[in-house]
């Protein structure tokens, strides 16, 4: 029974994080330190530079519309 409960609480901490207009995900990449020592690490985004791009040619209200997202929703 604990188990579960930890398992819920753990996936509920680590959603990986998408583009909601392109879908991209997180970047995988190697964090060094100082003794050149590698250990990964995740880039995370919220919108992704293609997005922001696409949002300046085409304008927010088009490119949300395209995704399927309702930008009057509260």
């Amino acid at each position: 029974m604990a188990t579960v409960s930890f398992r819920k609480s753990f996936l509920a901490v680590t959603v990986k994080r998408v583009c909601p207009f392109t879908g991209k995900k997180s970047n995988r990449a190697n964090k060094l330190s100082f003794s050149n020592h590698k250990t990964k690490t995740l880039q995370f985004l919220r919108l992704s530079t293609k997005a922001l791009k696409t949002i300046e040619k085409n304008g927010l209200d088009a490119v949300a519309k395209k995704a399927g997202i309702d930008l009057r929703k509260k």
